[in-house]
């Protein structure tokens, strides 16, 4: 077991892998190259709504166990919050229609015999188009296993599985999607209660983690960017080189010392000698409007047959998310509010006039491709230095790129270095 750990990236999966290498007693130093941790899953404050805004609206379900147990673990448990009760409030734009499917709590899934529950104008018969996906093969999309139409599948599927999956889910990956599933809407309603950070991504994930590494004296190296890392001839890291500052600031490892290195992808592989990794990534978009949510909206609300996908109500603020959104980077960010606010001003009751201040915020690479070329070039934690592990939701994880999947694989970068003794890897 290493006596000190250098994880390289403060993202979620970084964090994840220090606050459970510092747990079980390795001291740890955390590197980023940005001057503020958190990644891909942050808050800031924007000037132009008077508002704290995340770099995108995450959706966290109840069963989702890694998280939870982080979240506990850094004291941040009553961060998240969400309905009592499983519940997915829909609305179609196109015919006003609105609905709400409420999955049965326990593991049977009675709610598919209930008509109040289950999605309007299906029948309990529909819901057996799933039992493909569960048997997925790797390498085979979803339009190659299961049925992609139907009332069923535009009403609750396909939008669900847009939000988790950040892209068209006929295309994606159907291993990627039953993973999914399986941890959802199969484990029955109480592990597919969506849960939302109340006081934006920083308060729930970031800033409670550093103060508890720090609390624990872990060292904390922001706007340190690792230019190099140095590989001996006995399988193992033997230094790090950093630019830090206006210098180069050089680190050496004993052989009580490793690596966890959770940065994106493309910055591994100009670290990691023969690494492979996804190529194609998916664009997200969230629109934030400075307004405070009319009584009776909803946390979550899935929206059919617009631009905007799901609505997300916080205190003074409507939030939207498009996912797989590359067809619309291009688009001037005004036309995009403004065709974004006619659809949440239908779905949440509101005067179109006059349209409150708004911000877009974009992600290009948000997220890998769930595509099966892009599933099977994911690496797994080991590599073939001794002392490096990889983290981050870009690798085999078994599930897309999401807050699970990221804090997975920061936990177990951590357990595979602490699992083993030193001399044996």
């Amino acid at each position: 077991m290493p006596k000190l750990v250098h994880v390289i990236g403060a993202g979620l999966a970084g964090l994840a892998a220090a606050v459970q290498l510092q747990r079980r007693g390795a001291q740890v130093v955390l590197y980023d190259a940005a001057g503020q941790a958190g990644g891909r899953c942050r808050s800031w404050y924007d000037r132009t709504l008077g508002a704290t805004i995340d770099s995108g609206n995450h959706l966290v379900m109840s069963g989702n166990d890694a998280t939870l147990n982080y979240v506990r673990a850094i004291g941040a448990f009553d961060e998240l919050v969400g309905p009592t009760q499983p519940e997915y409030p829909f609305m179609d734009l196109a015919t006003r229609a609105r609905w709400t499917v409420r999955p049965s709590a326990g593991l049977l899934p009675l709610w598919v015999f209930d008509q109040a529950a289950r999605v309007p104008n299906t029948h309990p018969g529909d819901y057996l188009m799933l039992a493909p996906l569960l048997l997925a093969k790797p390498g085979r999309t979803m339009a190659q296993t299961m049925r992609c139409d139907g009332v069923l599948w535009d009403r609750l599927l396909r939008p669900l599985l847009r939000l988790m999956l950040n892209h068209e889910p006929r295309e994606a990956s159907a291993e990627l999607a039953a993973a999914m599933i399986r941890e959802t809407l199969a484990a029955g309603g109480q592990a597919c209660r969506p849960l939302l950070a109340r006081n934006g991504l920083s308060s729930a994930f970031v800033d409670p983690a550093l103060r508890l590494l720090q609390h624990g004296g872990a060292a904390i190296r922001l706007g340190a960017q690792l230019k190099e890392i140095v590989f001996a001839d006995t399988g193992r890291v033997s230094a790090l080189e950093f630019a830090e500052g206006d210098g180069n600031q050089r680190v050496e490892l004993d052989d009580q010392a490793a690596v966890v290195l959770a940065v994106p992808p493309d910055i591994a592989q100009t670290l990691v000698p023969g690494l492979q990794a996804p190529r194609r990534f998916s664009a997200t978009l969230n629109v934030h409007f400075a307004v405070e949510p009319p009584f009776g909206v909803p946390p979550l609300m899935g929206l059919l047959n617009g631009t905007a996908e799901w609505l997300f109500a916080f205190d003074g603020r409507l939030s939207v998310t498009i996912s797989g959104a590359d067809r619309l980077l291009d688009t001037p960010h005004e036309t995009l509010a403004k065709t974004v606010w006619a659809e949440v001003a239908q779905a949440a009751s509101l005067p179109l006039e006059p349209m409150p201040a708004w911000q877009v915020v974009s992600e290009r690479h948000a997220t890998f491709a769930a595509l099966p070329g892009e599933e099977m070039r994911r690496p797994g934690t080991r590599t073939r230095w001794k002392n490096l592990t990889l983290a981050g939701d870009w690798t085999a994880t078994g599930l897309p790129a999401t807050i699970e999947g990221a804090i997975r694989s920061g936990q177990k970068a951590a357990d595979t270095l602490l699992n083993e003794p030193m001399e044996r890897r």
